[in-house]
């Protein structure tokens, strides 16, 4: 098994740049997926954040109110330090957990904080997908409904891209068009897989 970690900025594309790698034949995991997984009610984790953050979380289905949850850890480091300190060992249990299913000879973690987290899987190679602070302002006024403050809050959270590209194999800009894009991990994917070959 060669494994890759995909990560990116908020808003940078990374979703997109995964299905096409999905398409080409790598196996996918998620970590937002695996994140939510660990929260569902009757879990560890959904105990843990209720305990923490309080019970003005929940949702009347009953279910962690995630966009709530992350208006009060966003402008607070204090308290998204503590929610990763309960969400990052459980993350890793279970990511490590599916990594080891995984039958493809290319599995891609989709990890949108492997710098911040100090995500240290045995990953064979990294790709970074960066599209440009106004860009990601864009989308995520556009798409997700954030305010400007929100947005460049949400950015400023996260590690900058100069990090990411340094501690990156692959870095994609998924700045242009989605044509652009998707030429790109074609490209990338083809230098993956003659590396998974190679056993390098």
């Amino acid at each position: 098994m060669y494994l890759v970690g995909l990560t990116g900025g908020i808003a940078s594309g990374k979703s997109y740049v995964a299905s096409l790698l999905e398409q080409l034949g790598a196996s996918t995991i998620d970590a937002d997926v695996v994140a939510r997984e660990v929260v569902v009610p009757g879990t560890i984790g959904f105990s843990q954040v209720v305990d923490e953050f309080g019970k003005q979380l929940l949702q009347p289905t009953g279910e962690i109110d995630r966009q709530l949850l992350g208006a009060m850890i966003f402008s607070d480091p204090t308290k998204r330090a503590r929610l990763e300190s309960i969400l990052h060992p459980l993350i890793k249990q279970r990511t490590l957990q599916l990594i080891s299913e995984q039958r493809s000879e290319i599995v891609v973690y989709v990890v949108p904080l492997l710098i911040e987290a100090a995500v240290d899987y045995p990953f064979d190679a990294v790709v970074t997908v960066e599209a440009g602070e106004a860009n990601q302002v864009s989308r995520l006024m556009n798409s997700r409904g954030l305010s400007l403050e929100d947005a460049r809050l949400r950015i400023s959270a996260q590690t900058g891209s100069e990090t990411r590209i340094a501690r990156a194999n692959y870095v994609i800009d998924s700045s242009g068009t989605k044509e652009q894009t998707k030429a790109q991990v074609t490209s990338v994917w083809t230098q993956i897989v003659a590396a998974a070959r190679k056993g390098n």
